[in-house]
């Protein structure tokens, strides 16, 4: 399954049960459909960098958040159809990171310390130390 990254603006509420509401649907149907959320992140609410108009409304706010996924094409064309029938939604774009996630990942060779960083460790208690 490829690996995708959601980037979403949706409307500003008050209160947060809104936001909330538009993630764990979002995820709830990336996850009935195969697929796995691996992350999700809430950047907050921010100004625009210009007035936005969705539905005949223009927004000058919005709260960022990002959602990354595996999932088929398939559930990734109707997630896109059910996002863009969403009120609360302003915007929102869906990018592929890989067609699998260690595609995106770094190589183990590197993620992995080197034997000669292992040494060991003298281990040193109070009473050890030299008094002055």
């Amino acid at each position: 399954m490829p690996f995708y990254k959601m980037l979403c603006i949706a409307t500003h509420f008050r209160e947060y049960k809104h936001i909330k509401d538009l993630v764990t649907i979002s995820a709830q149907h990336v996850m009935d459909n195969g697929g796995v959320v691996r992350n999700i992140q809430f950047w907050g609410t921010k100004t625009l960098p210009h007035v936005m108009k969705r539905r005949r409304q223009k927004y000058t706010i919005g709260d960022y958040w990002t959602m990354y996924f595996d999932t088929s094409p398939r559930t990734l064309n109707s997630l896109t159809a059910m996002v863009r029938r969403d009120p609360r939604v302003i915007r929102w774009t869906m990018i592929k990171q890989g067609d699998k996630v260690e595609d995106v990942v770094l190589p183990r060779e590197k993620t992995v310390l080197r034997s000669d960083y292992l040494k060991a460790v003298k281990v040193v208690s109070w009473s050890d130390s030299p008094s002055s």
